[in-house]
């Protein structure tokens, strides 16, 4: 399929697309006239990516990641575990920290909140 088809098929743009092959994360052939080809097995691919993305891990990881998908090598299993283990590490403290801003503006909130009332009583 051509790179317009598995835009459509994804939802995700041919230019992400185009990065992603950048990146060696989807692999295509070239036509004569230099057009883009893709198997119909890298509209899964190209999910399993966005949902990647969508978690918050980074191309440089994800490209880590996804030789684990189908492979039996130990070695390459072993790594895309440890890093899985390790972004799941990471987006727990980034979750933290965003729990502990989102705890800030609550006090920003309600202090806020007292004072508008209190300017209401006395207007």
């Amino acid at each position: 399929m051509r790179i317009g088809e598995l835009a459509r098929k994804t939802g995700v743009s041919a230019r992400s697309l185009r990065y992603y092959e950048q990146q060696g994360l989807v692999r295509s052939t070239r036509s004569a006239g230099g057009q883009r080809h893709y198997l119909a097995t890298e509209v899964e691919r190209v999910e399993l990516i966005r949902r990647l993305f969508d978690a918050g891990l980074h191309s440089k990881v994800i490209a880590r990641l996804l030789p684990c998908v189908h492979t039996d090598d130990a070695d390459i299993i072993e790594d895309a575990f440890a890093t899985m283990v390790s972004e799941r590490d990471r987006l727990t403290a980034d979750m933290a920290r965003l729990a502990e801003a989102r705890d800030a503006l609550d006090v920003l909130i309600e202090a806020n909140t007292r004072y508008r009332q209190g300017e209401a009583a006395s207007g």
